[in-house]
């Protein structure tokens, strides 16, 4: 080996799979600074053979190569079938320019792709890259143009590039408007939000003798009201207690004595005087003070309020509620 002879160590070793064609022509391009001498290249060269490659140098007779050539000749045509399938230029048709990609990385994709394809016509070429932009102002700008070399469509393209990189750099430069600042605070000011609670619509109510669970169970199988035709919406429903049952709304999450919507119906019905066989002692002033205030409470429907059709004392068939 030459003196000052220093051999390269960049060329990934060759294992058998890929165009062995390619891995000699790179070998070649890396030994010319070196020494072009057949002598050592034929030595050099199983340096960079790994595996199967590696495999069939050591099989080889003694003394069966004369020069690198044939040396090279025998490599590549008994690694032909190792070749890696190449694309033709119906391929570059199939590469587009998605909806969030730049310019500059199409054109990258692009160039990787017709670089491996070989003996590519330029005006195929220009024409597969004018295709695969996305239907935006520089593809429109193109078809005004018409660019008829590859030269002159990159040369637009540099121009493009250039302002979607500034307009990508004053974007990140650009301080966060206040409406952004004020998108986490609405969204953590939303999940602290106190979940919808019914309150009660009387001031005091009737003492019954009997559990309000037994006053809505008879009522309902008499038919003097009718359950409400949806659920209740004030409970999330995910995560109900299963083990209490309101059996006005026929539902798990809260009990009958618990439940605000009952007590209010049940109320009504005893001020309206359907409910007295469950009633202990009601002062007749009362009564009449409350009715008066409940039809005079009727004229000014407040919001978040329900409504139900109650028959008056005298009249007879059943009540219909609507939650």
């Amino acid at each position: 080996m030459p003196k000052n002879f220093t051999l390269p160590m960049t060329l990934t070793p060759y294992k058998g799979i890929g165009d062995p064609k390619v891995h000699v022509t790179k070998f070649e391009s890396m030994m010319f600074l070196n020494s072009d001498s057949n002598p050592i290249l034929c030595q050099s060269f199983p340096t960079f053979l790994d595996e199967a490659a590696l495999l069939l140098f050591s099989n080889l007779p003694a003394s069966s190569i004369s020069s690198f050539n044939e040396f090279a000749k025998l490599f590549i045509n008994y690694f032909v079938a190792s070749k890696i399938y190449v694309r033709d230029s119906d391929y570059l048709s199939t590469i587009k320019q998605g909806q969030h990609k730049s310019l500059k990385d199409y054109m990258i994709c692009f160039t990787t792709a017709a670089i491996e394809i070989p003996d590519l016509n330029p005006e195929v070429h220009l024409h597969a890259l004018k295709i695969g932009l996305r239907p935006r102002k520089f593809q429109e700008a193109i078809a005004v143009a018409k660019p008829k070399t590859l030269e002159e469509f990159r040369d637009k393209a540099i121009g493009q590039i250039e302002v979607e990189e500034l307009r990508k750099a004053r974007r990140m430069e650009r301080p966060p408007s206040q409406k952004e600042e004020e998108r986490p605070h609405r969204s953590q000011n939303k999940d602290l939000k106190k979940p919808f609670k019914l309150t009660p619509k009387f001031d005091s109510y009737t003492k019954f003798n009997t559990k309000r669970e037994n006053i809505i169970k008879e009522i309902l199988h008499n038919k003097l009201i009718k359950p409400p035709s949806k659920a209740g919406t004030y409970q999330d429903q995910k995560y109900v207690d299963r083990n209490k049952y309101c059996v006005f709304h026929q539902k798990y999450g809260h009990t009958t004595d618990e439940c605000i919507v009952a007590k209010d119906l049940l109320e009504r019905l005893a001020r309206h005087g359907l409910l007295d066989k469950y009633v202990t002692f009601r002062n007749q002033k009362e009564e009449a003070k409350d009715i008066d205030k409940l039809s005079h409470g009727s004229d000014h429907k407040d919001k978040g309020t329900w409504h139900g059709a109650v028959a008056t004392p005298s009249s007879k068939g059943e009540i219909n509620y609507i939650l």
